[in-house]
């Protein structure tokens, strides 16, 4: 799947899950509420990364680390979207000022 299209993914997740929370709380979550799920959501995976060092196991830790992952990476997109950043645009200047930083 191409950038765009992990981005419009995102936007149309995100689009039904406003209406869910239209429907249930008359309103979709505003952008502090979309940090704080992140959040929640880093804690989350947190938790699964303490499993694959040993500190709490479970049965299902690959299969649940990468849904927490891309749970993770939805959360970014969406809140690079509800803030109008070009996520790809300032990864890539973003890697290159790291890669400049490290060859000194």
């Amino acid at each position: 799947m191409e950038f765009s299209e992990m981005v419009e993914r995102a936007r149309s997740v995100r689009a039904s899950y406003a209406a869910v929370e239209a429907e249930r709380y008359g309103r979709a979550w505003n952008r502090e509420e979309l940090m704080l799920g992140f959040l929640g959501d880093v804690g989350d995976l947190a938790k699964l990364v303490q499993g694959k060092e040993g500190v709490r196991p479970r049965d299902d830790l690959d299969e649940a680390l990468a849904h927490e992952l891309a749970d993770c990476l939805w959360s970014v997109l969406v809140l690079a979207d509800a803030y109008q950043v070009d996520l790809e645009g300032a990864f890539t200047r973003t890697m290159d000022e790291l890669d400049q930083h490290l060859a000194g």
